[in-house]
């Protein structure tokens, strides 16, 4: 098949373009710098010169992007782009994220692709809704961040387009780690004593290794409903305290002395701190937030009941082979 990819220049654009040109297929991956030319060339795919917001600035009598000429020839679209920060404003996420998402969807509508898989996440579910264990059928609730929200938002927008021959599949990956992610906040914090657990690490977190998110998306290119979305993760919650432990330590970085606070000061502690960073309108975010203490201090696992069934999707990377994997990145 011949697929269009945007955020090829990424940690989790790199792997799927391994993945996809692995199983025969020829890949076109949307650019807009020369270094990220340079960085889906070394993955395999071929770069086309081009940038999303020139969809989203597009006047309806402005002449389209060239770059779109590819959708005509190609056989899915994979929307993987997206400014991800969980701090900012909604409306700059809306023109960032909602408004070229849209925009390429019905771009590739119009020009008759057959498959649009877009890489959504599963914090959309991720606020008011506090169930241990998550489904397609679970009520998504109110989520607690801007960027979680507008996926949402996105997700609904693409749906309500008018019926068309272009099947829209949705994936709803978690925490996505691999080699190649960047963990060195998470490190230095820990490095500078200021990382604390809530409640020892002990709640359960979900996850998905970029290995096995790009398995489910190759799935996807021929399966899947359309509409619909699918969590997909590693199929190996486990307490947070492992995890990151695991994670950590293929970095060198050692989390054996890390003290922790309860789960109730910590929601404190979050609150105050997001009122002051919001009161004196700072770019980055405080500290400590309500979406980290959702993560850390809650357990929260996805039933990929839906993904194995629909989309054949089995996960084939585990957690001892990827961090492997890291180890061996960094040495």
């Amino acid at each position: 098949m011949r697929v269009f990819l945007t955020g090829g220049s990424g940690f989790v654009g790199r792997h799927l373009i391994r993945r996809l040109c692995s199983e025969g297929h020829t890949v076109h991956a949307l650019a807009r710098s020369a270094a990220g030319e340079k960085k889906v060339i070394e993955a395999g795919a071929e770069p086309v010169p081009g940038d999303l917001n020139e969809l989203a600035e597009r006047r309806t009598s402005a002449a389209p992007p060239v770059w779109l000429e590819h959708l005509r020839s190609a056989d899915a679209v994979v929307h993987a782009a997206a400014r991800m920060e969980f701090w900012g404003a909604e409306a700059a996420f809306r023109a960032d994220n909602l408004v070229p998402a849209v925009a390429l969807y019905r771009a590739a509508v119009e020009a008759k692709v057959p498959r649009f898989v877009v890489i959504s996440a599963a914090s959309v579910s991720t606020g008011t809704q506090r169930a241990a264990v998550v489904d397609e059928q679970t009520d998504n609730g109110t989520p607690n961040v801007a960027y979680s929200r507008v996926k949402l938002a996105t997700e609904n927008a693409m749906r309500d387009e008018p019926p068309a021959r272009t099947t829209l599949v949705i994936l709803r990956p978690p925490f996505i780690w691999g080699s190649g992610m960047n963990i060195r906040e998470t490190a230095d914090a820990v490095a500078k004593g200021s990382f604390r657990w809530i409640d020892n690490g002990r709640h359960t977190i979900d996850f998905i290794h970029a290995g096995n998110l790009a398995h489910a998306v190759q799935l996807a290119l021929t399966r899947g409903r359309h509409g619909d979305s699918y969590y997909v993760t590693d199929g190996t919650p486990m307490p947070v305290r492992d995890f990151l432990t695991g994670l950590l330590a293929t970095q060198g970085v050692d989390v054996s002395g890390t003290r922790s606070v309860p789960l109730a000061l910590a929601e404190s502690m979050a609150a105050i701190m997001e009122g002051g960073a919001r009161l004196f309108r700072r770019t980055s975010p405080p500290p400590l937030t309500r979406w980290l203490v959702a993560v850390l201090g809650r357990d929260r696992s996805y039933d990929i009941s839906a993904a194995r069934t629909v989309l054949g999707y089995q996960p084939q990377i585990g957690f001892s082979t990827g961090l492997r994997e890291m180890e061996s990145s960094v040495a």
